[in-house]
């Protein structure tokens, strides 16, 4: 098996807890964050439930310190909490002590302030300073700064999987020797574009999301932001660093199946994961958990549902869940709160309950776990897919 790329930090904001101690407690306690909107004002405030982290605009803007004629998107506010938060953890004195650089995802960016001000930016110039926010790079940019980090910068936007393929970029340029460091995650705030959107598609639920579950309706969205520190083992020995865990494999695939929806053979699911055993070197059979994508939407299950079957053939399927019953699906953020999630599971040995689970699907014979479950975690596999096909497997490592 490859040794894989050190986790020296993580940092995490979402609905279930505003640090990475806080998620956790929530995870294994059964303490949900889906409830009412109260953030936004839409029409829709009484019909879904979201995954709200409950701080408003205001509250960021005065945890992190924030002059008040900044034009920090809220997607930028969340992101630089847990970029720094990532930092803090890795115990990182001197940002550009190494070769570091910042890989963000983002697929909202700063829509908040966009749907905030559209209609005035003509009439007020003082607002003009606020359409720059708009871009999602704009947000790695916000934190680059908030770090003080003078290295490399950039943005995925690949919808759902984002923040997974911005994991994978870091650890591929460790790896090739570009960079000593890199902070990788992604964040994603609500949004009225989203909710709207969403709507649109017809895939929101009206209660409580239910992956793998035969009646499944629908997912809830969700708003958060995670990020990991990834170190060469260079830096990992000079420093005599301790090590979270490790990325051990990663892969890659577009089906191009479909604008919004996945194959329903799970074609690129399949092949995302059949790439990360490759690079991981490792074989489905010692994975000891799946943190699936699991939106709890019709086409989603399937079609992840098929792929783990089409991976383990005839073998058991070990046990997997999904934590959106917990945080709501946070889009591009999805990878990296999950990855946090997943570092957790290995270090406290647990698979996480999936929620709200009741009748098994018909298609396949696929049962997620549904309690808190104590086991040896020694390799978590992570899926994460996107619109338009972009399917992404991460597999985290015991150090």
């Amino acid at each position: 098996m490859a040794k894989g790329v050190a986790i020296t930090g993580m940092g995490i904001i979402s609905s279930i807890g505003n640090s990475v101690e806080e998620n956790y407690h929530s995870l294994i306690e059964n303490k949900i964050g889906i409830s009412r909107i109260s953030n936004i004002s839409t029409v829709h405030a009484d019909v879904i439930k979201v995954g709200e982290i409950k701080k408003t605009n205001d509250d960021l803007i005065a945890e992190l310190n924030l002059n008040s004629d900044n034009n920090f998107s809220r997607t930028a506010m969340i992101g630089t909490l847990a970029a720094k938060q990532a930092v803090e953890n890795a115990g990182i004195t001197s940002i550009n002590e190494f070769r570091t650089g910042l890989i963000s995802a983002t697929s909202v960016g700063g829509m908040d302030m966009t749907e905030k001000h559209y209609y005035d930016y003509f009439e007020k110039p003082e607002l003009v300073k606020y359409i720059a926010c708009h871009d999602g790079g704009d947000v790695a940019d916000k934190i680059a700064e908030e770090l003080g980090l003078k290295g490399m910068v950039s943005t995925i936007s690949t919808a759902c999987s984002s923040a997974a393929n911005s994991i994978m970029l870091g650890a591929r340029l460790i790896k090739t020797g570009k960079l000593d460091r890199v902070i990788v995650g992604g964040a994603d705030a609500l949004s009225k574009f989203t909710i709207n959107g969403f709507k649109t598609l017809m895939i929101l639920s009206d209660d409580y999301n239910k992956p793998f579950d035969n009646n499944r309706k629908g997912l809830n969205l969700g708003e958060a932001a995670a990020f990991l520190v990834l170190e060469s083992d260079e830096i990992v020995e000079k420093q005599n660093k301790k090590v979270l865990a490790r990325v051990s494999g990663y892969g890659n695939a577009n089906d191009a199946f479909h604008q919004t929806a996945s194959s329903e053979n799970g074609d690129g699911a399949f092949l995302a994961m059949k790439k990360a055993f490759e690079v991981s070197g490792l074989k489905p059979s010692e994975i000891d958990y799946i943190n699936v994508h699991g939106t709890a939407t019709p086409n989603n299950d399937l079609s992840e549902g098929r792929a783990l079957r089409r991976i383990y053939e005839n073998e058991t399927v070990p046990d997997f869940s999904s934590t959106k019953p917990f945080t709501g699906h946070t889009l591009a953020a999805a990878a990296a709160i999950e990855a946090v999630y997943s570092v957790l599971a290995i270090q406290n040995n647990v698979v996480y309950p999936n929620l709200n689970f009741e009748t098994q699907m018909e298609e396949f014979d696929l049962t997620p776990q549904t309690s808190l479950k104590n086991k040896n975690i020694e390799h978590v596999l992570s899926n994460s897919f996107g619109f338009g096909g972009n399917c992404s497997t991460l597999i985290f490592s015991k150090s």
